[in-house]
């Protein structure tokens, strides 16, 4: 029976894989700083900090690992602290790579992030396009990157980039467009909405994660959904589903892109300078490499990973309310300034 640690295993993506793996038979340990509440034979939950790396230590001497999947991050949302979102995306992905090169382990995976970049190239990006991060979240997933090269004389690392990653559960942000459609609230795009915003289904990456174990060697890859539509289509899709009145409306991109600049300077909104460079833009990944190289594809469009996702909130909109000490992509973000929006809608 093979063994996996999973880093941020109590989180949304870290759960969707750590399940993955217990319905293939395997044994799973999970390490997050929140109480993971998941139960099952085969699971051994731990909670602690990455950057312990006494902790750590003490978790690869009790298990023997044919792989870990380094999951967790901390995100910029909400009150962020910036020393400590770099410190446990850096210098945690830093204890973590070395404790597995110490203790034998043969793989590393680990999940990275589009924030990478902040434009429009006119084209699919590409694993060998220069990175160019705008905040600190894709700094530290870079810098995380970086770091983790340092490792590969002793302990194979791939490397998987990764869009949104979008299923039941996934909210954060997610919510306020929810909450918008829910109560038949306008839905507003900046320009014309008719910008390809590439998503990633969580049983696609999952599934990208599990062949990256058998991957030989080292690698860097990125994933992403297939047949990307505008977002005024995705959006439309859902508002369909839900059965709700709204309408998707336009708001003029260079009025509506500074205001949001000067929000996010005045800490009143929760989209940090990704969210409103790329608000407005195309941003697909190539997928080619990982094709090539492992077999993979994605199974899940856009618009029916949202849906799926808008279903859920739907149906548990209270307890995800009453949510606490759960990950930011399993709760509701605040809304800020976008509560303005919402009351003028």
């Amino acid at each position: 029976m093979a063994k996996f640690l999973v880093t941020g295993g109590a989180g949304f993506f870290g759960g969707i894989l750590k399940s993955r793996l217990l319905a293939d038979g395997a044994e799973v340990v999970s390490v997050d700083l929140v109480p993971d509440t998941a139960r099952h034979p085969a699971l051994t939950s731990v909670q602690a900090d990455i950057r312990d790396e006494e902790a750590m230590r003490a978790v690869f001497t009790a298990h023997k690992f044919d792989a870990v999947f380094h999951i967790a991050a901390m995100l910029a949302h909400g009150r962020m602290n910036r020393e400590l979102l770099w410190t446990s995306n850096v210098d945690g992905t830093g204890v973590i790579a070395g404790c597995a090169r110490e203790a034998g382990v043969r793989k590393l995976v680990f999940t990275s992030s589009n924030c990478l970049w902040a434009s429009n190239m006119g084209r699919p990006v590409r694993e060998d396009d220069p990175p160019a991060p705008v905040e600190v979240y894709g700094e530290s997933k870079l810098e995380g990157e970086k770091l983790l090269h340092q490792f590969e004389d002793g302990l194979d690392v791939v490397i998987l980039r990764s869009p949104t990653i979008i299923d039941s559960g996934r909210l954060g942000l997610l919510a306020i467009l929810f909450e918008f459609i829910r109560e038949n609230k306008t839905v507003w795009v900046v320009g014309s909405g008719g910008n390809r915003y590439q998503f990633i289904y969580a049983g696609d990456l999952a599934q990208a994660c599990v062949q990256a174990v058998d991957f030989a060697g080292s690698g860097t890859f990125h994933v992403g959904s297939d047949n990307v539509p505008s977002l005024r289509e995705c959006y439309e899709a859902v508002i369909a589903e839900a059965g709700s009145r709204s309408r998707v409306r336009s708001l003029p991109k260079g009025p509506t892109l500074a205001a949001m600049r000067l929000a996010h300077r005045l800490k009143i909104s929760p989209l940090g300078p990704y969210h409103y460079r790329m608000i407005a833009e195309d941003f697909v990944f190539d997928t080619t490499r990982i094709r090539e190289a492992m077999g993979w594809r994605p199974t899940v469009t856009n618009s029916e990973m949202l849906t799926v996702a808008y279903r859920y909130y739907a149906e548990n909109r209270e307890e995800i309310l009453a949510r606490e000490n759960v990950s930011a992509h399993s709760r509701a973000a605040e809304m800020g300034i976008l509560r303005l929006l919402k009351w003028i809608s």
